[in-house]
């Protein structure tokens, strides 16, 4: 089931689209639908997709409902497998080598007019230094032919270069582009220890696909998923570059900073590839930064109460708000269920309670859960001076925030009857 195979439903655009703006102004337009270009100006012979990876869609590709996506990623967390290593000559992401690295030539979009130029936002990095390896997105500008600047957020790769240039050395890295969807997940998760990502994965492609997850080597060792449609292969150097203007997840533009520079030296395609280009700050976007927080905030809500499900919204940018369903069984599980899921997220700002009634996916509903279920003055919690969002444009200059979470349950004393809709 490499990316391609989950692209049957969508809609196939023949006309001509530029990679400067072009894809991201048609799906703007038309409302974000699953698309595949196939005739993009500037690179012919590449395609490129946008808008796989939404809650919806997503699921949907995998045979799976949201429910039992959650449950299903706690589980592959708890048991790590082993992928497959393939030759390269079985692995369809070799059927073409560029001669001379030029990523000039593959179509890298420069989707909001505000970014610093092409980005590459979609790709994952797998990573080795010192017997270590991560998997883990980090956006990429387009330098030049066989550079990028990379935003390296500090989490365990940003740790792995820091601890790689102190000894004055370079990591090694192969930097992914449109593996399967259940690799993309296992990338975009994050844990408070060292994991191997891509054995999250292979336990999710056995338990999925009932295959097992298939990796071959780069040239500069690094493993990689066999079936993606690019590769490229290099390391991160011991130099910086400007990196951004960019619109990140909050459709708010990100700073400039000085990031480390990754150097190419090659990449291999599929026949007739398909670039995975997302488009910052929308709904793709959102939900590989939302999806795989949500099995952490189930794990930390059900060490208090009962936990149903957790949906990271919309409007919250996948990220900095939660709703939360439980089903209520003492008169504070409302309360515990607020804290525990604010611990369990330490990036959200926001969380709803709600009782097992509502649909969480629906903001009409929780809405309607909060103004007819919520006093303001007894059902609320805020948290003040609290570690907040580097996403937050509104966190304190010392990056402190306040939270608030908010009880929108009915009460347990009460009686139900009064509360339940008839629609």
């Amino acid at each position: 089931m490499a990316f391609r195979d989950h692209l049957g439903a969508a809609d196939i655009i023949s006309q001509p689209v530029s990679i400067i703006q072009g894809m991201w102004d048609f799906s703007r337009k038309n409302n974000h639908p699953l698309l595949v270009f196939d005739n993009i100006s500037e690179i012919p012979g590449h395609r490129a997709a946008v808008n796989l990876l939404t809650r919806e869609r997503l699921c949907a590709a995998i045979g799976i409902t949201p429910e039992e996506y959650i449950d299903t990623l706690a589980w592959a967390m708890e048991n790590p497998a082993t992928p497959q290593i393939v030759d390269p000559s079985q692995a369809e992401c070799y059927e073409n080598t560029q001669e001379e690295v030029d990523l000039q030539k593959i179509p890298i979009p420069h989707h909001w007019p505000q970014d610093r130029g092409r980005y590459s936002s979609a790709s994952v990095i797998i990573a080795q230094y010192n017997g270590i390896r991560n998997m883990s997105f980090h956006r990429q500008f387009l330098r030049d032919k066989n550079h990028t600047v990379v935003r390296l957020v500090p989490r365990h790769l940003r740790t792995m270069m820091t601890t790689a240039r102190e000894n004055g050395e370079t990591v090694d890295v192969a930097v992914v582009n449109a593996p399967d969807p259940v690799v993309l997940l296992a990338a975009a998760m994050s844990f408070d220890e060292n994991i191997d990502e891509l054995t999250i994965a292979a336990a999710l492609h056995e338990k999925l696909y009932n295959k097992p997850l298939r990796l071959t080597k780069m040239p500069n060792g690094i493993d990689v998923p066999a079936s993606a449609e690019y590769v490229f292969w290099g390391k991160i150097t011991l130099d910086n570059d400007d990196e951004g203007p960019y619109v990140d997840i909050t459709g708010t533009l990100d700073d400039v900073r000085q990031e480390p520079v990754i150097e190419f030296d090659g990449l291999v395609h599929r026949n007739n590839p398909i670039f995975h280009a997302l488009i910052p700050g929308e709904a793709e976007h959102k939900t590989l930064m939302g999806l795989p927080r949500s099995p952490t905030i189930k794990d930390a809500v059900s060490k208090v109460c009962e936990c149903l499900d957790v949906h990271m919204t919309e409007g919250g940018c996948g990220w900095l708000a939660a709703v939360v369903k439980i089903r209520k069984k003492h008169h504070d599980d409302g309360r515990k269920a607020i804290e525990a899921a604010l611990a369990g997220h330490k990036s959200m700002k926001m969380v709803t309670i709600v009782d097992e009634d509502i649909d969480i996916a629906d903001p009409v509903r929780v809405e309607w859960a909060m103004v007819t279920r919520w006093q303001p003055d007894r059902d609320t919690i805020i948290l003040s001076n609290q570690k907040g969002s580097s996403l937050d444009p509104s966190r304190n200059a010392d990056g402190t925030t306040a939270k608030v979470g908010f009880d929108a349950t009915i009460a347990f004393d009460a009686d139900k009857s009064g509360f339940m809709s008839v629609q």
